[in-house]
């Protein structure tokens, strides 16, 4: 299993999210860092474990207020052993190849800001991008061709369930495993509601690839050694001698 930390920016700083209520979200406390900004936060994140992929929601250039490009461009400098995973609301191809020759990290094309499968269908080879498929409740955010056509998404999909975004609510076990259901050669992830160890356990039993995680580890839920015990049970590391 693959454990991905989520970094929400926002105006610049880490934001709190939850539920999916972005015009809700203030700027991070946390006892990992002594601040809300990105490379301290990161930092903190890293104090817990050496994680080796790192999930960057812009909030701002989704929403269309701004972009958060100088700092991708920080933390690239600050940490580039960490693979960037960023979620910024592109949807055309001339973004997209510009981000990927930018050589910043890893895109991913959330459903929510597509207007058909075209995007999505083009780079479905590429190991550079993932999907996110957004829900919102029971309803999808994207075009309904996107979420019933799995043979053009790529190999890394993404489940957002966007109202149990640091609700403490546990993972959507039921939608992640049907989406995994349907395309059991894809690495299927799931984002939103992670609460501890036990839950990253009954993804790990539902053959989910990894999940991506924030709050539990601002609220002290998941810690380091729980963290390693979860990935060397999963193979995500080799047993010590």
């Amino acid at each position: 299993m693959e454990i991905i930390p989520v970094l929400d920016l926002k105006g610049g700083m880490v934001v709190r999210a939850r539920m999916g209520q972005r015009d809700q979200y203030r700027p991070i406390k946390t006892p990992l860092s002594p601040t809300s900004d990105p490379v301290d936060v990161t930092f903190g994140l890293l104090s817990l474990h050496p994680f080796e992929t790192l999930y960057i929601a812009d909030l701002d250039a989704i929403e269309g207020t701004g972009d958060h490009r100088g700092t991708l461009m920080r933390l690239k400098a600050a940490f580039p052993q960490l693979t960037l995973w960023i979620d910024n609301g592109i949807a055309d191809r001339r973004r997209a190849e510009d981000l990927l020759d930018a050589g910043l990290g890893h895109l991913v094309l959330g459903s929510e800001t597509q207007a058909d499968v075209t995007l999505v269908r083009h780079f479905a080879a590429d190991t550079r991008v993932v999907l996110s498929l957004d829900f919102r409740g029971l309803s999808f955010q994207g075009p309904p061709e996107l979420l019933n056509e799995p043979t053009c998404w790529p190999q890394r999909v993404i489940v957002m369930t966007l109202a149990r975004v640091g609700s403490g609510a546990g993972p959507d076990l039921e939608r992640v495993s049907a989406i995994h259901g349907v395309a059991p050669e894809k690495r299927i992830f799931a984002a939103g509601g992670v609460r501890d160890a036990a839950d990253l356990g009954l993804l790990m039993r539902a053959g989910i690839a990894g999940a991506l995680i924030a709050s539990c580890l601002h609220d002290g839920r998941l810690r380091g050694p729980e963290i390693r015990k979860t990935l060397i049970i999963g193979g995500g590391l080799a047993k010590p001698e």
